[in-house]
């Protein structure tokens, strides 16, 4: 309860100090990108738990002749990457918080197609609300192997606390700042999770 309150505190906080920042990049995200200024996409959350989740675009509407989208690094423009590097494309993700969806700190959403890819070690990720950032996210965020990735975030399931929440939120504005670990080596964003071949945490 005392975590739940922390986050409406500090992100209707967040909310309001960043209102005219939040307001400019909506413009300049309409003016670079188009419409819609928001990217909207179903997440699992709590116990995997769908919820919506928003950010701000950061690519374009780009198909192939099939009418498929093109790849990531193709649609992410310049003015996209400062967006993710600068981690501003995460701010709409405060009403995540605030409605509940999401905490501040916790492990990141991913994508609702990879729910059957983890196994019961690392399906522990959702027995907490997925954070705007995460254990994963400043101990190597998109830089690591999905592998490491799950066993950052079932570590800090197992051992969360205010006091490691407050650590973790230092140590992502020094991230930001240090606009560090940002995508996969050889990848626009990071590959997808395709599942793993280790089950002994199964056993």
């Amino acid at each position: 309860m005392i975590k739940r309150l922390l986050d409406i505190v500090i992100a209707s906080t967040a909310l309001v100090l960043l209102s005219p920042l939040y307001f400019y990049v909506a413009h300049k995200v309409k003016k670079n990108l188009g419409s819609p200024v928001l990217f909207r996409q179903v997440r699992p959350g709590l116990h995997g738990k769908p919820f919506e989740m928003i950010k701000f675009r950061t690519m374009k509407d780009a198909l192939d002749e099939q009418g498929n989208p093109l790849p990531d690094n193709e649609r992410l423009t310049p003015f996209g990457k400062m967006l993710r590097s600068t981690s501003l494309d995460e701010m709409p993700e405060l009403w995540n918080v605030i409605k509940g969806d999401m905490s501040i700190v916790g492990p990141r959403p991913l994508l609702m197609e990879y729910l059957p890819l983890y196994n019961k070690e690392q399906a522990k990720r959702h027995d907490v609300r997925p954070g705007m950032t995460g254990h994963a996210q400043v101990n190597g965020r998109n830089a690591i192997s999905w592998e490491q990735k799950f066993k950052l975030d079932t570590w800090y399931v197992e051992n969360r606390s205010l006091w490691l929440d407050f650590k973790i939120m230092l140590q992502t504005v020094k991230k930001v700042i240090a606009k560090d670990d940002i995508s996969e080596a050889g990848e626009a964003t990071m590959s997808k999770f395709t599942g793993t071949n280790n089950k002994e945490s199964d056993k």
